[in-house]
């Protein structure tokens, strides 16, 4: 019987077999004869909720007459299924009528990741097309699914797992899960160049962005491996060739292998340098007949003898054919033309000026500026639509975008318009963040243990506005300030910088006295050149030195230390008798007017409390020569600054007062770079009043180290009183230095030593030397100073010493380029000094500021130098 049954259900299933194609043809002939008589009208829609019958209808097209053919039937049928609307969809045939049968796809209830860490739901959300109220499409999903992949790898998780999981949910909705198993971060564990000769692995290691991992890299991100970023190393390497006299250099390629051991990748550049090219002359023709190519001769930055410099010549075709277009010629084209001499290792650069296309931007678009608003962007154009096309200009224009630093990546590209003479500009754009909110702590040798909050905007309201705002808090140093530019003032290339600024400087081991200052500084940058740009500025602040009350009255202490450290009775405590004899030397009793021997303040202190609070307002400017090629960590190039600022317009005081400061670094050998720093100022007064201390300059180690703070110059030789330093009107200070990095330790830990020497001189006090001045009451019978230092009972006038010996020393130093900023460490031994300098031998300090991101000349300049060693540990949240 089962066998029976066997036979007969195989029997059954064979004879479905064969009906199968029969039935299936006979279907296709009733669903298209009829169906060509059909129109989009009669079409009926079974299964459809959300999907309107005339939206599902819209997707047929009749042929002539307005009938349905196969071919209409079978084209709406595919664009139904092309929606992602629809899970099945599928045509039948009834009673002689079309019907299109639709299973419509779920509605996504809500999105959600777990197993996401180390990056937030609100990015992965940003990224994925399935939204919530969104149809569920399984391709879109799986989709999604890469996309968060990619993500992850391009933050160094090569290995990253991600499932989506659908939960069904009543009325046709489904909630969409993506479990995220996110792996190790993959990192780049070695660096390595094959066919580099001229410069060391290490050298360029520095050129590129990748970094190594190491014991630090969780600070950064540069040591997790992005293809992109390996592309882009192979161009900075290029360049870096290039503008060294390598007119042959290439990069091969760029070799990246997954290493399973070590859990990174190997990185490899393969580099073909060639030779080294100098510079055999430099020629200039034209083909306008009305332009004189030696007119643009001076905009030339290539010269004879000197390393060819493929960015110098970038350069220099851009400032000429910049020049022919404000001269008049629009669409002239400065073409260079390189002849090598391979015997000689030379090229003859020939600048060629040519009539170029009659081309004009049709329209600049931008893409990609979610935040930053257009105007931002197309600002840094010094062309708009319907000019001319000038490729110098567009360039120039891309380098501005980066140094703005708003976005991740900047590429401008050209499209064809809607005519021949028509190009299009494409902006793409990815915007990064430009907020800081950021903790720092740390220790000052001048403002000893401090603190610091401050939040800073660079793109304020996607404007192209900075502001912050700072709060400081220390055992010496408090304040607090407030800074805003707008880098383009009333759509003009002028960028204005307020500062409102309070500082309060206590008493400690280096001075006697506090300060408080209260300020309001505008300024006006202008960018002359791309490395010389000028500062103007008004500054107007208020003043006052504040005293402990040990120092601002004679009589309240009972005993007094000489210099020599014996402890004496102090005769002013108990001011009963005239006159008191001590260790044979008389002195005399003040009942607290005038005395100057218990331990008072310095008599030009004692000068500025007497005046109580000091107004001044003066006006100002900086030129600034910057040529450096790396402003954080340069190796090549020069900086200068000269700076001048005229008080006494209107205020309690009136100078003028000069400095100027110079820095120059040039690669030596290997990857040794040297160092010359100059620098100089002088202080006038303006009129018959006298200088204030205040004003004067202060100097330590950061003229010559080895030196305490306010340790070198001028200094009250009282040995009764506080011996402060009293500053000078004119100082001088050069410095030679030798920087290396550690062959021994990783390049990517960012520690090089130095090696320098360091000489230099503040002198030229100009300030109150008698007690007149303070208004206090001079005292009969006191000593005037015969003696250096003074005899005991010395009171009346000033005695300090001037010398004019030039300070030097030699030391040596740690620089360290840490995820906290640059901190350096020094030890350096005076050679010679003043009788009266302070020495300091040990010095550690650092820390960067905002004016680093400032537009460029509108960096705020201070004159009073507090030679601070300071080292900032900064915790930052990006917004």
């Amino acid at each position: 019987m089962m066998f029976g049954m066997r036979v007969r259900g195989g029997l059954f299933a064979a004879l479905v077999m064969f009906a199968a194609p029969v039935v299936a043809t006979l279907a296709t002939v009733a669903v298209s004869v009829p169906a060509s008589a059909q129109t989009v009208d009669s079409i009926t829609v079974e299964g459809n909720r959300r999907v309107e019958l005339e939206t599902i209808r819209s997707y047929f097209h009749p042929g002539p007459g307005g009938r349905l053919a196969q071919a209409q039937i079978d084209d709406g049928l595919k664009a139904l299924i092309e929606t992602g609307l629809f899970q099945d969809v599928h045509i039948d045939q009834r009673g002689g009528r079309l019907v299109v049968v639709v299973v419509e796809n779920p509605v996504i209830g809500r999105v959600a990741f777990e197993g996401n860490k180390k990056i937030k739901d609100e990015q992965l959300t940003a990224e994925v097309q399935s939204k919530p109220r969104g149809t569920f499409s399984r391709p879109m999903v799986q989709s999604d699914a890469l996309r968060i992949a990619e993500i992850y790898r391009r933050s160094g998780r090569y290995d990253v797992r991600v499932n989506p999981q659908i939960i069904e949910q009543p009325n046709n909705r489904v909630d969409l899960i993506f479990e995220v198993n996110e792996g190790v971060k993959t990192g780049v564990r070695s660096i390595e160049f094959i066919g580099n000769s001229a410069y060391s692995a290490s050298r360029l290691r520095d050129v590129i962005k990748t970094r190594e991992s190491n014991i630090l890299s969780f600070l950064g991100g540069n040591d997790v491996y992005d293809p992109d970023r390996v592309e882009a190393d192979r161009d900075l390497l290029r360049r870096f060739y290039l503008k060294n006299g390598y007119a042959d250099v290439q990069v091969v390629a760029a070799l990246t292998e997954y290493d399973p051991e070590k859990k990174g990748f190997l990185v490899t550049f393969k580099i073909e340098e060639g030779q080294q090219y100098r510079v055999a002359s430099v020629n200039y023709t034209s083909s306008i007949a009305t332009l004189d190519p030696n007119a643009l001769r001076t905009y030339s930055r290539v010269n004879v003898g000197s390393l060819y410099n493929a960015e110098a010549l970038e350069k220099s075709v851009e400032e000429m054919q910049i020049e022919a277009s404000r001269r008049g010629y629009a669409f002239a084209v400065v073409r260079p033309r390189g002849d090598r001499n391979f015997d000689n290792h030379t090229v003859s650069i020939t600048f060629a000026i040519d009539e170029g296309p009659r081309t004009y931007i049709e329209r600049i678009n931008i893409r990609g500026n979610s935040r930053t608003r257009d105007y931002v962007i197309r600002r840094e154009f010094d062309i708009s639509e319907g000019d001319a096309y000038n490729r110098a200009l567009v360039d120039r224009a891309e380098r501005r975008l980066k140094n703005l630093d708003f976005f991740k990546t900047v590429k401008i590209t050209t499209e064809p318009g809607s005519s021949s003479d028509r190009v299009i500009l494409i902006v793409d754009l990815e915007e990064k963040s430009t907020g800081d909110f950021s903790v720092s702590g740390g220790y000052s040798t001048t403002d000893g243990a401090l603190a610091e909050v401050s939040v800073s905007e660079r793109n304020l309201l996607g404007r192209g506005l900075f502001a912050k705002a700072s709060v400081t808090y220390g055992q010496y140093a408090r304040g607090y300030s407030l800074s805003f530019v707008e880098p383009y003032l009333l759509d003009y290339r002028v960028a204005l910088g307020l500062d409102l600024y309070q500082r309060q400087q206590l008493s400690n081991s280096y001075i006697a006295y506090g300060t408080k200052t209260l300020g309001f500084s505008p300024r006006l940058g202008f960018s002359l050149r791309e490395d010389l740009s000028l500062q103007l500025r008004y500054s107007i602040y208020q003043q006052e030195i504040t005293l402990p009350s040990t120092l601002n009255n004679c009589n309240n202490v009972p005993t007094i230390t000489l210099a020599d450290g014996t402890v004496v009775p102090n005769p002013a405590f108990n001011p009963s008798p005239a006159y008191a004899n001590l260790n044979g030397i008389s002195l005399v009793s003040t009942n607290g007017l005038g005395c100057f021997f218990d331990g008072e303040a310095s008599l030009p202190v004692r000068k500025e409390l007497a005046g109580g609070k000091t107004l001044t307002s003066a006006l100002g400017y900086t030129l600034n020569y910057n040529t450096l090629d790396n402003n954080k960590n340069p190796t090549d190039g020069l900086i200068v600054d000269f700076k001048q600022d005229f008080a006494g317009v209107g205020g309690d005081v009136s100078y003028i007062k000069t400095a100027i400061d110079a820095k120059y670094y040039t690669p030596l050998v290997s990857d040794i770079v040297g160092v010359i720093h100059a620098q100089g100022g002088i202080l006038n007064k303006l009129g018959t009043s006298d200088l204030r201390m205040l004003d004067h300059f202060q100097m330590g180690p950061n003229l010559v180290r080895g030196f305490a703070p306010n340790g070198i110059g001028p200094r009250d030789i009282n040995p009764y009183g506080t011996m402060d330093a009293i500053g000078g009107t004119k100082y001088w200070g050069v410095s030679a230095e030798l920087q290396m990095p550690f062959w021994f330790l990783p390049k990517e830990v960012g520690l090089k030593g130095a090696v320098y020497a360091d000489a230099g001189g503040l002198y030229d006090y100009q300030g109150p030397t008698s007690w007149a001045a303070t208004g206090e009451v001079n005292v009969p019978g006191c000593i005037r100073p015969t003696n250096n230092p003074p005899s005991p009972g010395t009171c009346l006038g000033l005695s300090y010493d001037d010398s004019k010996v030039v300070r030097t020393s030699v030391g040596v130093g740690l620089i360290w380029q840490s995820p906290f900023g640059p901190l350096r460490f020094d030890y350096a031994v005076p050679l010679t000094k003043g009788a009266f300098d302070r020495t300091q031998e040990f010095r550690f300090g650092g820390g960067t500021t905002f004016e680093d991101r400032l537009p460029t000349g509108l960096r705020r300049m201070e004159w009073r130098s507090r030679s601070s060693t300071r080292v900032l540990l900064r915790h930052r949240w990006l917004k």
